[in-house]
């Protein structure tokens, strides 16, 4: 799964690799980006790449009640197709979501966990695959996302059973773009990207709670 992941590039930065036509409002740096929390997102308008805050935690637009968002934080990529909730959004409502790393907690014992920090070893900033959808209920309305995991990778495997789909930079436009695409095809799409070089290292416990911020979160153990 993906539950934690970081965002410390500059706003110029982040508009300049992903060909951003607008300003992020209100953006700021984030150590520890956790579920239920807003994420930095990119969705094609049809012309151009829009750069927007998301509440991540899918709440599809046919759901009775938002706190399903909090169970649909991940969409596994090999059934997405088949479900109710995702296969739409495969087919109309893709999105990258921003990140520069991500943190996963590789099992000691059967008590213990050592949290990591993952990120790409031959670039800063990278795009999790996403599926956004709208929710609207009397007047309260949500624009809500998950992100799309699979199967470890050889370097991943050693850690988790799972993984967020990172997309390459060059399938990021393809993955991004408005038209309508097939579920079934863009799924396959998701599941033959070529694997990126990943790199890890330690960091504290700190990171565990959802409520730390802050330099700590990504301090290397000594």
């Amino acid at each position: 799964m993906c539950g934690r992941f970081t965002l410390l590039a500059e706003e110029l930065e982040i508009l300049e690799a992903f060909g951003i036509a607008n300003e992020i409002e209100n953006y700021q740096p984030r150590y520890n980006i956790a579920p239920g929390q807003s994420v930095l997102a990119i969705v094609h308008d049809g012309e151009k790449n829009r750069a927007g805050y998301l509440k991540w935690g899918l709440v599809p637009s046919w759901a009775k009640d938002s706190s399903i968002g909090y169970k649909m934080i991940n969409a596994r990529t090999e059934s997405a197709a088949e479900k109710p909730s995702f296969k739409r959004l495969l087919e109309r409502r893709r999105c990258l979501i921003v990140a520069d790393s991500f943190y996963e907690w590789k099992r000691l014992d059967k008590k213990n966990k050592q949290p990591l920090r993952i990120s790409l070893q031959n670039r800063k900033l990278f795009a999790f695959a996403g599926l956004w959808d709208r929710w609207k209920q009397g007047e309260q309305e949500m624009v809500t996302c998950t992100i799309l995991t699979k199967s470890p990778n050889e370097f991943m495997s050693a850690i988790h059973n799972r993984m967020p789909v990172i997309l390459p930079k060059e399938k990021e436009q393809e993955w991004v773009e408005k038209e309508q695409r097939d579920a079934e095809e863009m799924q396959n799409f998701l599941l033959h990207l070529p694997n990126e070089d990943l790199t890890a290292y330690e960091v504290s416990t700190y990171v565990n709670s959802a409520t730390n911020e802050g330099e700590d979160c990504i301090a290397p153990l000594v």
